[in-house]
């Protein structure tokens, strides 16, 4: 298995003043495959499983329905293969009791923890790289050789220092495209310098 990156020369500015000319960054971004319908995915695990197709539909809207009632009642909910599902908030912090209030979350969140053998999977996965300049012509393919680190929104160390949110340098590189950065820095905390809470929901 090989997962598409594609690497585009773009014009990175960093104010809105027109007379500023920018700089020429090479931006690397997953390239998006065709979504698949729920109705090919439900297709093809009929065939692996030997099931009907109607019965795997059933099966499908069921286990659904579970993980939805079951999540937002706070649960962890297991992902067959995947890994666990479960909400939490984004919100800002406050020092006194009396200024806990509703308003402070900005907003609410899901949270997907992937599975330890989905995580190996990926981290041996190769990842093809394919350049393209300014003129959208192709000009150099590459195969990465990063390390194959896997981000882990329950690693405090990778995320920030003592919440979920952190501030996003981890995650994401900075705004400037140098590093991709515009595909990074999404599950940082708030503008407003408050923390993740939704650790809330574990119990």
């Amino acid at each position: 298995m090989a997962l598409k990156v594609k690497a585009v020369e773009k014009n990175i500015k960093f104010d809105k003043d027109p007379s500023n000319p920018g700089v020429w960054r090479y931006v690397m971004q997953p390239e998006l495959y065709t979504p698949l319908s729920q109705s090919k995915v439900i297709k093809e695990a009929a065939l692996r499983s030997g099931v009907s197709r109607g019965v795997m539909q059933a099966c499908w809207d069921a286990a659904g329905e579970v993980i939805k009632a079951w999540a937002t009642e706070g649960h962890s909910v297991a992902l067959p293969g995947l890994g666990t599902m479960r909400f939490g908030l984004r919100a800002k912090s406050v020092e006194r009791v009396e200024d806990v209030k509703a308003g402070l979350i900005s907003s609410r969140r899901i949270v997907f923890t992937p599975a330890q053998d989905l995580k190996e999977e990926l981290k041996d996965a190769a990842i093809q790289i394919t350049c393209y300049d300014r003129n959208g012509d192709e000009v150099k393919r590459v195969t990465s050789t990063d390390p194959g680190t896997i981000e882990d929104p329950e690693d405090e160390t990778q995320n920030g220092s003592g919440s979920e949110g952190g501030n996003g340098s981890q995650n994401g590189g900075n705004n400037s495209g140098n590093t991709g950065g515009n595909t990074g820095g999404n599950t940082g905390g708030d503008d407003n310098g408050g923390y993740d809470d939704d650790d809330l929901d574990k119990g």
